[in-house]
């Protein structure tokens, strides 16, 4: 992908280095859009969840860090790495805002917190095991970048272009928070006879989707390289149910699922890229389970 070298986002909370956790720290993790790979959240699709903010620690990669926790130095190799996610994480952000002002809609940015080993956020207690995360109750992304190395090495997809779907799916999953229903063209009954398994899965499929809409657009805009979209495509496979489950266990239990075969992971990634467009991300109606 073709990006702006030594990038940095004002969006963007740099936790590496220090404690990560705040004092007087309770409750799970309760968050959307994880388990990226490695051994899954508890997802609560749709709903908003009330708590405080725990933010010791913080620090803008642009600004001033004017808390005093423990803090080590952190890897100077990480840096390019930084400045990657910092600029896909605007970039899909910039789109999104792009699209919403011409509904004539707002958008609302997001942050995203890097972290290493556990962080708080305001949905509980995070860890690098879960993989990255999207708080609704703060409206933030959580990734430690060390999952990308486990994307690579265990699960068999590396590339800058599969970094960048992560991240592009986890913003995804604000722009659901924004729209709320408007991104769920299904009525209020079959919502609710739907499980919740099957909630969460067609929940995260969009999430794929949309993030494949943003890969349309860095298409539009000559960022692609070639073999991008093939990474992409390896990510979303590498982390389907199915894949993940079978690999765990040697069996495959779809009533278990919460993101999606590896199969449909891949096909709603490849439908938003292919249209461009919120509108054709509709899983609510198009998910048969």
């Amino acid at each position: 992908m073709k990006w702006q070298r030594g990038y940095r986002s004002s969006d963007v909370v740099d936790r590496r280095g220090g404690m990560g956790m705040a004092s007087g720290f309770l409750g799970p993790l309760i968050a959307i859009g994880s388990r990226f790979g490695i051994v899954g959240i508890l997802a609560a699709v749709g709903l908003y969840f009330a708590g405080q903010a725990f933010l010791s620690g913080d620090t803008s990669i642009s600004g001033t860090n004017t808390s005093t926790p423990e803090r080590h130095a952190v890897p100077s190799s990480q840096n390019e790495l930084v400045s990657f996610v910092s600029f896909v994480f605007d970039d899909a952000q910039k789109l999104w805002e792009h699209k919403l002002a011409n509904e004539g809609k707002r958008y609302e940015r997001a942050k995203l917190v890097l972290f290493e080993d556990q962080t708080s956020s305001a949905c509980g207690y995070g860890s690098a095991a879960v993989g990255p995360f999207y708080c609704p109750a703060d409206q933030r992304v959580y990734i430690d970048l060390g999952f990308y190395r486990d994307l690579a090495r265990r699960f068999g997809a590396p590339g800058d272009f599969a970094q960048a779907y992560v991240i592009a799916h986890e913003v995804g999953h604000h722009l659901q928070g924004l729209l709320g229903s408007e991104l769920r063209g299904v009525d209020g009954a079959r919502r609710r006879r739907d499980s919740r398994s099957a909630e969460s899965v067609k929940f995260e499929l969009q999430a794929d989707c949309l993030a494949g809409v943003w890969a349309h657009s860095t298409q539009s805009r000559d960022l692609l390289e070639h073999g991008d979209v093939e990474e992409a495509l390896g990510a979303a496979s590498a982390i389907g149910d199915d894949r993940l489950q079978r690999q765990s266990s040697g069996t495959v239990n779809p009533e278990t699922f919460t993101h999606g075969s590896s199969e449909q992971r891949v096909h709603w990634f490849r439908r938003g890229f292919a249209a461009g467009r919120m509108d054709a991300c509709d899983t609510f109606a198009n998910v048969p389970l």
